[in-house]
């Protein structure tokens, strides 16, 4: 039995397989300590789609891995499961469509204050970043699962999971510097170009992520991807929030 036990797995492959497996995500967690340690060759100018291929899977692994969980409130089993993989699709996309919905007008005004030669730099800079939240997102979702477990109120579960959000946000703002340091020892301009990305990329993803919404789901309501108002303005629900405020 002993024998059998060592034999079929080699005879089927599956050491092989177990071993690649095991390579790939050595491999994977190597590149993820590089852009948290934000390493020069992360950004170099070589190699540079497989370099942003890497990074684009980094913020899709990482970032199904925190949706999951962010998701998992309420269960995981019968519909609640859906939500699940609601969520895990939610987050990445979240992310990267506002990172895509953004780069048009970051490439224009870069163009505008003459430095349209550094954006290729920047591009990969901007990713590694958008990588780098991810991974420090992914790292908070066993806090996530420990307030799950801990609480039951569903707005609770909101704030938490934005101020989750909000800590790896301040962290990739501080890897954002790094990556930049060189662009801006070369240009200062570049730092009057990172303020105004942090203002685009604010503007937009706050309109995604109510677009988006909900990424947790009301364990009493039913599953849906959409909201029925998905495709409203946040900023104009914001305002009438304040007005209504206001107004009394």
């Amino acid at each position: 039995m002993v024998y059998l036990a060592f034999t079929i797995p080699k005879a089927f492959g599956f050491e092989a397989a177990t071993r690649s497996v095991w390579r790939s995500l050595r491999t994977m967690l190597l590149q993820a300590e590089h852009v948290l340690r934000a390493r020069p060759w992360v950004v170099e100018d070589d190699h540079t789609a497989k370099k942003l291929a890497q990074l684009g899977l980094l913020i899709a692994v990482f970032g199904i891995t925190y949706g999951a969980v962010m998701g998992s409130f309420g269960g995981v089993f019968g519909e609640r499961f859906w939500q699940v993989v609601f969520s895990a699709v939610k987050v990445p996309f979240l992310l990267m469509g506002t990172f895509v919905l953004s780069l048009p007008s970051f490439f224009v005004v870069n163009t505008l204050f003459g430095l349209r030669s550094d954006f290729s730099y920047a591009l990969r800079a901007l990713l590694a970043t958008q990588a780098g939240l991810t991974i420090v997102l992914a790292s908070f979702a066993p806090f996530t699962v420990l307030w799950y477990v801990s609480f039951s109120n569903y707005r609770g579960a909101i704030l938490f999971n934005t101020l989750m959000f909000g800590s790896a946000s301040l962290t990739a703002q501080w890897l954002l510097r790094r990556f930049y340091e060189p662009l801006i020892r070369r240009n200062r301009r570049h730092r009057t170009l990172l303020r105004a990305w942090l203002v685009i990329y604010a503007f937009v993803g706050i309109q995604m992520a109510w677009v988006l919404r909900p990424f947790i789901g009301n364990p009493d309501a039913p599953t849906q991807f959409f909201r029925q108002d998905a495709w409203g303005n946040a900023y104009v629900r914001l305002a009438n929030i304040i007005w209504s405020f206001i107004g009394g």
